[in-house]
């Protein structure tokens, strides 16, 4: 009866876990999708499992290295080389909005619920033009 609950549990954290992988990923997509640079967008994750759900998808042109990438989704900090940090990046974590002077915007959880902020004066000094659909999430500050 043990292993029985146990296994139980294991699925529904199993399937809570990629549920809000998905989730992410398709809140990404959307995000990315509704900004405009003046080159052409081409995406790289530090985060290897959002950078294949991307590529499996199909809805961005995902690159294999921050070089050749012109908006990098940031996870961690210390996966940013000096060569990537002037593109444009979109951080996972709102900390890492605040200390990465480059980024325009990120996505995170808080009480269990996605948050995504964008700065304006950050858009507006690299260039990037977001539709309508994102113009909620435009915050003149970080909180």
């Amino acid at each position: 009866m043990k292993i029985l609950i146990s296994l139980i549990l294991s699925v529904f954290i199993l399937f809570a876990y990629s549920k809000s992988d998905h989730l992410k990923i398709q809140i990404l997509e959307t995000i990315i999708t509704n900004i405009s640079l003046d080159k052409e967008k081409k995406v790289w994750c530090d985060d290897k499992t959002i950078l294949k759900e991307l590529t499996s998808h199909k809805k961005l042109q995902v690159v294999d290295n921050c070089e050749d990438a012109t908006i990098i989704i940031l996870q961690n900090k210390e996966n940013l080389t000096k060569e990537c940090s002037n593109k444009h990046i979109f951080t996972l974590d709102y900390k890492l909005l605040s200390n990465t002077q480059q980024s325009f915007g990120a996505l995170f959880w808080k009480k269990g619920r996605p948050n995504i902020v964008i700065l304006e004066p950050r858009i507006e000094k690299q260039n990037i033009k977001i539709s309508k659909d994102l113009e909620p999430y435009l915050e003149e500050k970080l909180w």
